[in-house]
């Protein structure tokens, strides 16, 4: 692995003559060769049939046949460190461009073919590379790491090398130091081999981490070790050379990053507002869709917002609204517009984060796009959670439509993407901490969840009322538990007040008494029911319990036990029915 290496380990040997300092002519010169061999290469390739990795998930029946694991982050007090902080953007950019995908079999992987030119233009910054004996800052720097990574678990794998080149000059900590690296440099410096067999590849960053894991059909065959290559001379690195006559020299930085988190919020619950004032730093950049304080847009209106320190993605927000509104009262064609609008505004977000970022608060809505586009890889994020992930809701969801039956058709009627639902669940495996009030939410990740009190608002007592009328959130949905709330007031003969949109049809409640609840919701309600499969905002039942009217909901709702309220098993009719005959009675 292509480690940044401690100053002291730096000085070359004793015998210093192999090294001479780089000329202005002799870089010159190196560069001409440099367009040549690009040339050639070039042109061998325009027929070589090398194609990109089919992305797709590890196909069924396939075995983990090798991986490698190298550390991002070395010596923190390195002068180094700069970029250092470079190479982690470059990783990042080079394992999204990977990603996962197939390598049919006999087919040749090339580096570069995967990873494609690294230029500022698609986001590469200055790592370091060797060149003339020099670890010199260079766009693209530091991909050697992945290189390294990629030969090894190639090798182990059993696949036949076809291209493989070992650095000039040995950077120590690396995999050069025992002759078994790979460098690569575009496009005349590749590492390219096949396999006998189909392998999928997958590449991506943790917080300290690279990683590379093969899978195949078949069991990884043994792998002989090549033998170590003699040491090579140390290159010297431009940071900390103190050659400051050479026309290379730059100095070196010993700044750790910016100190700073990244904030890329979308729902403004009132509890991440209150967390994010008690926990963000005087240097925090908050990005959101859009700036709802300054356009008086509730939706969108983060208190305390910093001035000067605000980025927004007005154009997408607004998007992502008006193709929601088109939409609003159709349940799998708005959840498909929520999804495409929250992936163009953390597109737009994402170009907020720099090098020098270590550390990011993402949304839950964004999180998965973020992912994907490696962004978060080689950083410590944390996530405001504001429902179930995206497995474990649909998993609910189908284990709710199998007990319910084929009437209650709208548990299934929607399901995101496979690629997306991966993509959350790997993001949220590598996050740091998980911040949310909803007490299901949080138990889903024990010993990473920071828990926050619900935001109870402001109600006027209300004198507990002696009636048949209880009060629906909704909307009207099986995934609310609308099936078990009319199977109830039809058993007891109640009256229904309905507060939200009738999602299961105009006929839904043919046979039950209802009306459509106003402004003053809870006038004349006895209860408020909520036996929801899936409820990620409880709003409704939080201002109930305020106002001191009884609440009958279930685990889902995200609320712990507390005095006014009952829980109950969702789908349960029988269950529901004993609770309103004991607090209506």
């Amino acid at each position: 692995m292509n480690q940044i290496p401690r100053p002291a380990d730096l000085t070359p040997d004793p015998d210093t003559d192999w090294w001479e300092r780089p000329s202005r002519l002799s870089g010159a010169l190196f560069q001409a060769k440099v367009a040549v061999f690009r040339l050639r290469r070039g042109v061998i390739d325009t027929t070589s049939g090398l194609k990109r990795l089919a992305q797709g998930p590890v196909p069924a029946g396939y075995r983990l046949l090798a991986e490698a694991r190298s550390d991002l982050w070395t010596e923190e007090r390195s002068r180094e460190h700069r970029h250092q902080r470079g190479k982690v953007e470059n990783l990042r950019r080079a394992t999204a461009a990977i990603g996962g995908g197939l390598l049919p079999a006999g087919t040749v992987f090339s580096f570069w073919k995967q990873v494609g030119k690294a230029t500022r233009r698609r986001g590469f910054v200055d790592g370091r590379m060797i060149q003339e004996g020099c670890l010199v800052p260079s766009v693209g720097g530091g991909l050697c790491q992945l290189s390294n990574a990629l030969y090894d678990v190639a090798r182990r794998a059993g696949c036949e090398i076809v291209e493989r080149h070992g650095h000039s000059k040995v950077v120590p900590g690396s995999a050069s130091t025992h002759g078994q690296d790979a460098t690569v440099a575009w496009n005349y410096v590749d590492l390219r081999w096949r396999h006998a067999q189909p392998l999928h590849i997958e590449t991506w960053l943790t917080e300290t981490q690279l990683v590379v894991r093969f899978h195949g059909p078949g069991a990884a065959p043994e792998a002989e070790t090549p033998a170590a290559a003699a040491p090579g001379r140390i290159a010297r690195a431009c940071d900390s050379c103190n050659e400051t006559s050479c026309h290379r020299h730059k100095p070196g930085s010993d700044q750790a990053g910016t100190g700073r988190r990244v904030w890329l919020v979308d729902d403004n619950w009132p509890e991440f507002q209150a967390w994010r004032a008690e926990t963000a730093g005087p240097t925090d950049l908050l990005g959101l869709p859009l700036d709802g304080g300054r356009w008086r847009l509730a939706r969108y209106a983060w208190r305390d917002a910093p001035a000067g320190r605000t980025r927004s993605a007005p154009l997408q927000a607004l998007a992502r609204s008006a193709a929601v509104r088109r939409v609003a009262h159709l349940g799998p064609a708005r959840r498909r517009a929520e999804l495409a609008g929250a992936e163009a505004i953390a597109r737009a977000l994402e170009r907020l984060l720099t090098p020098d970022d270590i550390e990011v608060v993402a949304a839950q809505s964004l999180l998965p796009f973020l992912w994907r586009g490696g962004r978060l890889g080689g950083r410590r994020f944390s996530v405001l959670m504001t429902r179930l992930p995206m497995a474990l809701l649909q998993s609910r969801l189908d284990e709710a439509a199998r007990a319910g039956g084929p009437d209650q058709a709208s548990l299934t009627d929607f399901r995101a993407d496979p690629a997306l639902v991966a993509a959350e669940t790997e993001a949220l495996a590598q996050a740091h901490q998980i911040v949310t009030p909803h007490a299901a939410v949080a138990a889903a990740f024990p010993g990473r969840a920071v828990r926050l009190p619900w935001a109870v608002p402001s109600m006027t007592p209300r004198t507990p009322v002696a009636g048949r009328r209880i009060a629906f959130p909704g909307p009207t949905a099986a995934r609310k538990g609308a099936w078990v709330v009319r199977e109830a007031a039809q058993a007891l003969g109640l009256e229904v007040a309905l507060a939200g949109s009738a999602l299961e049809g105009a006929g839904f409640w043919s046979g039950v008494e209802t009306l459509t609840a106003g402004p003053d919701w809870l006038d004349g309600v006895g209860v408020v029911v909520q036996p929801a499969v899936v409820e990620d905002s409880p709003r409704r039942l939080l201002a109930a319990l305020a106002a001191g009217v009884p609440v009958i909901a279930t685990n889902a709702c995200g609320l712990d036990p507390q005095p006014g309220l009952t829980l109950i098993p969702p789908q349960d009719a029988a269950a529901l029915i004993d609770a309103l005959r004991e607090h209506l009675s």
